[in-house]
């Protein structure tokens, strides 16, 4: 067996493993059927689908050839490294982090201070232009999550609102 893509064989290779993991934690609830869905239907479904599309994609990887066999080249470190820290940055801005003394700062600081964040992993960095973007995303998921969903989180600083 030749692996003629490298790069499609092991994405098609994270795509089942991570459809498989879904599949068999959502097998721990109930399925029930198409007409009356239970809450592991739909997790089930997705995970299904999507270790099929890796599986897919890992066939097409060893069948297909490719001009230079698609080598995989090296770690993209500093995006990897502001992604992560960005998604950690969120979590303990809405939800503060009480065991250091941080107060959940709420969701506009938490969304601004992720974007910030977030946007250092790109090749350029404009402040105006990221300013722009988390005041966008902050009004948008302010409607979206408060608004219409009425969904229930601390949208400022608990030091503003008390």
């Amino acid at each position: 067996m030749i692996i003629k893509s490298q790069k499609d064989f092991f994405s098609g290779l994270l795509y089942a493993c991570v459809g498989g993991a879904f599949a068999i934690g959502a097998a721990g609830y109930k399925i029930g059927t198409s007409a009356r869905m239970g809450p592991g239907f739909f997790p089930m479904l997705l995970g299904v689908i999507l270790a099929l599309i890796g599986l897919y994609i890992m066939f097409k990887a060893m069948v297909v050839k490719t001009p230079d066999g698609d080598k995989i080249g090296s770690w993209a470190w500093k995006p990897l490294l502001f992604i992560i820290a960005g998604n950690v940055l969120f979590g303990i801005l809405l939800g503060g982090l009480p065991s250091l003394g941080v107060p959940a700062m709420g969701l506009v600081v938490a969304i601004f201070g992720t974007t910030f964040v977030v946007s250092l992993a790109g090749d350029t960095y404009k402040v105006k232009e990221v300013a722009i973007l988390a005041t966008i995303l902050s009004i948008g998921c302010y409607c979206a999550f408060v608004l219409l969903l009425k969904l229930q989180f601390p949208v400022w600083p608990t030091f503003i609102t008390g």
